[in-house]
């Protein structure tokens, strides 16, 4: 007779697929980093240098705004699991804020300055989205390729 439900033992392939998924954030971020500095460079070939320094712009725009949010996200989420913390749910509304004026701020001043630059800043400002597509190929060729 058992006391309780018993728990499968932890094997090696369920453990290594924890730690692959758990790390999906961080590759997200390398990866807006690498596609804004890889579409910089292209952006700069085929549109000129303008646009190439505002897509670098709304891409390193859009990394710290997505890195941002994820310190919120797990920010909130430990305020949830842990109950004892106290509520700062003013910092959190504060950051969304600064983020948002941070972005409204330079696209003004890259809008003003030439609209050139403001569509690069646009289409940089887009990168996380590629991020997160990149992020999911990779991810299905793994579960593929290793079974998860």
């Amino acid at each position: 007779m058992t006391s309780g439900p018993t728990l499968p033992p932890e094997t090696e392939a369920s453990t290594s697929a924890d730690r692959f998924f758990s790390s999906a954030i961080p590759r997200m971020l390398r990866f807006v980093l690498v596609l804004g500095a890889a579409l910089s460079l292209c952006t700069a070939w085929r549109f000129g240098l303008v646009a190439a320094l505002g897509f670098a712009a709304g891409a390193f725009i859009a990394y710290l705004s997505f890195r941002s949010l994820n310190k919120a996200v797990q920010s909130l989420a430990s305020h949830i699991v842990d109950a004892k913390l106290p509520a700062s749910g003013f910092s959190l509304i504060h950051g969304f804020f600064l983020r948002y004026l941070l972005a409204g701020i330079v696209a003004y001043v890259i809008f003003t300055s030439s609209s050139q630059a403001f569509r690069g800043f646009l289409f940089g400002l887009c990168t996380p989205v590629a991020a997160m597509l990149m992020e999911a190929g990779f991810e299905v060729y793994a579960a593929l390729r290793r079974g998860y």
